[in-house]
């Protein structure tokens, strides 16, 4: 396959909370670990964004960092910026870690959009819905997140490597 189609049959996923910092980053550095440990990089993809602006530019919290490190996961790569337009349409899946984020996302969504919107917690086998935000928590609240988002980023890969066609040899 040249490399130009392999990019165009990418399965694209991205993390979505408020100010990309905290959740997100943490959801993209487990699930980037998952694509790599499997060699899965010609076939996935994953970036993260926020609802909002507050963060643009900046690395993600050095608490987030240092826990997603300690059980390693890098994140340092990662810089925070706004969810755009242009997402609905880049990406396969747009997970959001809440419901708040969840619905701003779909207030946002473009007619044209393609994305599959939800929550990255329905792929879980967690009772929890929503990624509670650590931001004001102590230290507990990141390993709280890190949890829950390494149990729902199993799951959506077992997900992807199911419904998508890319990965019917994988099977």
């Amino acid at each position: 396959m040249n490399p130009q189609a392999s990019e165009q049959a990418k399965i694209r996923v991205l993390m979505v909370c408020l100010g990309n910092i905290c959740r997100s980053p943490t959801a993209h550095g487990v699930f980037q670990k998952h694509i790599d440990d499997n060699d899965l990089s010609y076939a996935l993809e994953v970036d993260s964004a926020g609802t909002s602006r507050y963060h643009i530019g900046e690395p993600p919290d050095s608490r987030s960092s240092s826990a997603a490190s300690q059980r390693g996961y890098d994140l340092s790569a990662q810089r925070a910026r706004q969810l755009a337009d242009e997402d609905y349409q880049r990406f396969d899946y747009i997970l959001a870690m809440d419901s708040d984020n969840l619905r701003e996302i779909e207030a946002r969504r473009p007619s044209e959009a393609r994305a599959e919107t939800g929550l990255l917690l329905d792929f879980a086998k967690s009772e929890e819905m929503e990624v509670p935000d650590p931001y004001y928590s102590g230290g507990d609240g990141f390993e709280i997140v890190l949890n829950l988002v390494e149990d729902a980023c199993l799951e959506l890969l077992a997900h992807i490597k199911d419904r998508h066609e890319h990965f019917s040899s994988l099977r």
